[in-house]
């Protein structure tokens, strides 16, 4: 088993090899109670990572058996988040539940054959198969990716439709927003670079249209000595938690019936130079020998919840 430190140790232990210009792998938990932070050179032998990796079309389909959340059980944590929309205490919150499921492939079978841009492997515990990227800092320009909308590419004129969604505009909107004021909070001369492109995703056998944007700012000189305060005031990622942040975290604690764990935290790699990093979402995780897949989705005043629920079971697949 690996160890992970506390988060004042962990984003302690960032600065200091970030300010040495060392090379490290950092992992960091939803709520951050979990970092691991370690020398690329002394990584831990049950640690695996992809970082970009140029993906192509996904052809098999893997055996694999969903027991989502019961509808009632969601129905009921859906219905309190509206309470709190219709109050005013949130605007956008990312409602997420684990789903057990069954399959025939290992932890490290589903990591090496899974068709996904960001990976990662803890020992036989842990998966990860992302397609979103978090942050990527080159040089002095720091920017992030918040993908929000999501629509089966077989659809007739997805991306038209997609596009002209008002739900998905307002929802993706209030994303950009928020992940905007957050970079403000580290750094200047915030951009939006992209907004709302569509990205090709592969779920299993079938295609997906992503819509995401691109965010930028300018960072100082000497940004490598506060790699840990960067990523301590910009998790949890905004795309998967909502606004306003602060208060919707406390709502999903409040709504959600399991801790997230790594699910929704954040991992990546600096180079020395560069930082290139990628959200945990796409995730599953092995508890008392039984495999547990967290998925969801954004809820507006304007969710419905059938249509919710079924994103989430949507969303269980192994890409290869």
């Amino acid at each position: 088993m690996i160890k992970f430190f506390n988060k004042e140790e962990g984003f302690k232990k960032i600065n200091a090899l970030g300010s040495a210009r060392e090379p490290f792998l950092f992992i960091i938990s939803y709520d951050k109670s979990k970092i691991y932070a370690k020398e690329l050179s002394k990584l831990d032998s049950t640690i695996f990572y992809n970082l970009e990796h140029h993906f192509t079309s996904c052809s098999k389909k893997v055996n694999l058996q969903k027991e989502p959340i019961n509808y009632t059980l969601y129905q009921k944590s859906f219905t309190r988040v509206i309470q709190e929309i219709q109050k005013g205490n949130t605007y956008l919150l990312n409602l997420t539940f684990p789903s057990k499921i069954k399959t025939p492939l290992s932890l490290k079978e589903i990591f090496i054959k899974a068709n996904a841009p960001y990976k990662l492997l803890i020992d036989d515990s842990f998966v990860c198969f992302s397609p979103e990227k978090f942050i990527e800092i080159k040089e002095n320009t720091i920017a992030t990716y918040p993908m929000k909308g999501t629509i089966d590419a077989s659809i007739a004129n997805a991306k038209q439709k997609i596009l002209a969604n008002q739900k998905e505009l307002a929802e993706h909107t209030m994303i950009v927003d928020l992940m905007r004021n957050d970079l403000n909070m580290v750094a200047s001369k915030t951009k939006v670079e992209k907004f709302r492109y569509i990205q090709k995703i592969q779920a299993g056998s079938k295609e997906l249209l992503q819509v995401s944007s691109k965010i930028s700012a300018t960072l100082d000189k000497n940004w490598h000595n506060y790699i840990g305060d960067i990523l301590d005031k910009l998790t949890p990622a905004g795309s998967i938690t909502g606004t306003p942040k602060k208060k919707t975290i406390e709502i999903i604690k409040e709504v959600e019936i399991a801790n997230r764990g790594l699910y929704t935290g954040v991992f990546g790699v600096y180079d020395g130079v560069n930082l290139n990093s990628a959200v945990m979402i796409r995730a599953i995780a092995k508890q008392e020998g039984r495999l547990f897949y967290h998925s969801g989705g954004g809820i507006t005043l304007d969710s419905n919840p059938l249509e919710e629920y079924q994103e989430l079971i949507d969303k269980i697949y192994i890409p290869v």
